[in-house]
């Protein structure tokens, strides 16, 4: 994994030192603190309720028969929401100026049977460092029947891969939860990426195997114990995992995958990118629906991508406000702003770009 890659220095008068006085000044200007508000926290508890009261009911027997499929598939609603507008917060420090209360919100994650270390590593550090570079930002890594970058492998079947794609997808937080957390896990640890980000290897691993031991017993066995047909639990953990899966894949795929935004090999690029981090992120980030106050609300603000990734640690709900300022200075810059509309417009651009990626006579093989 090349991550000795660095970016060039921002120049006094550059973008980013401009933007982000703006900002600043903005939040200064209004009292605003940067992290969350009433806002988040009422997010936060709708968000929970809908993943735990579903679950108490099936659990206390008020729910019964199929209809446990139904109870499962709200969890996997509020699983979506903490995925999106909770740990995400957390993880990036932006959910409360508390460290205390960021860190234990981070945690939410191993709720829904994730692992809050692997993804500070893979989403924090790699994907928000290294944005669409492929070998690096693992979001575009060659994935099994994906090719999710122009400088991956191509393999034959890709060519169909805009037609599977969203069935891949919901297979997400399945593969997240019972696979690739422990690869993750392994690679860092191998790597020196968990030492070298202030943990301890052996620490995560027993982590690991304990918050993953406890999921599995309280979501699929204390069903069974309680009387649950095994058949009707196994198969609502999974509608739970599908629908949570292809949403939230659908987000994160909606910023980078889709047409405008640039894709980098780091073999490529030697031992400096080409600009900045900041001009990278505008670089390899598009919004979406951005006019939506409902999808604001239930992707946790990652339609407004490139704000979130210029300015991470801001808490989400402030992103429609700051947007006005990023837009602003991006222009003034003459840089990019990549935005579509409208959500199947975002969905629509995303599989042609699959479909440009799994095409072999246009795209070199790797």
């Amino acid at each position: 994994m090349h991550t000795n890659l660095s970016f060039p220095k921002s120049k006094p008068e550059g973008f980013f030192r401009t933007l982000h006085s703006r900002v600043n000044t903005y939040f200064k200007e209004n009292n605003i603190n940067k992290t969350g508000d009433i806002r988040m926290y009422t997010k936060t508890t709708l968000m929970l309720l809908l993943y735990f009261i579903p679950f108490v009911l099936l659990l206390s027997g008020v729910i019964t028969s199929w209809w446990v499929l139904l109870a499962y598939l709200v969890m996997g609603v509020g699983m979506s929401g903490i995925g999106l507008c909770i740990m995400h917060d957390a993880n990036h420090g932006s959910y409360s100026k508390n460290k205390i209360v960021n860190q234990l919100m981070s945690y939410t994650i191993n709720l829904v049977g994730g692992s809050s270390f692997t993804w500070k590593i893979q989403h924090n550090v790699l994907h928000h460092t290294f944005t669409n570079v492929y070998e690096i930002d693992e979001d575009i890594d060659d994935k099994p029947f994906l090719r999710l970058s122009p400088h991956g492998k191509i393999k034959w079947y890709h060519k169909f891969q805009h037609v599977y794609a969203l069935a891949v997808y919901s297979l997400a937080t399945l593969s997240w939860t019972l696979y690739k957390d422990f690869k993750q896990l392994v690679n860092y640890n191998k790597d020196g990426l968990t030492i070298k980000n202030g943990f301890h290897p052996t620490r995560e691993t027993l982590a690991m195997i304990g918050y993953k031991a406890t999921y599995f017993f309280i979501i699929l066995a204390l069903p069974m114990l309680l009387g649950i047909s095994w058949y009707i639990v196994l198969l609502g953990f999974i509608v739970m995992h599908l629908f949570a899966g292809l949403y939230i894949t659908m987000i994160f795929q909606l910023a980078h995958v889709v047409e405008g935004p640039e894709h980098t090999n780091a073999t490529d690029e030697g031992d400096s990118m080409e600009n900045t981090w900041a001009i990278h992120q505008i670089l390899t980030t598009a919004n979406f629906s951005t006019k939506s106050k409902f999808m604001t609300y239930i992707s946790g603000g990652l339609n407004h991508q490139i704000e979130h990734h210029l300015f991470p640690n801001i808490c989400h709900v402030h992103y429609p406000q700051i947007a006005k300022i990023v837009k602003q200075t991006v222009q003034e810059f003459n840089l990019p702003y990549y935005e579509h509309q409208q959500f199947i417009g975002a969905i629509k651009s995303h599989l042609k770009m699959l479909k440009q990626f799994g095409n072999a006579s246009q795209l070199a093989v790797g």
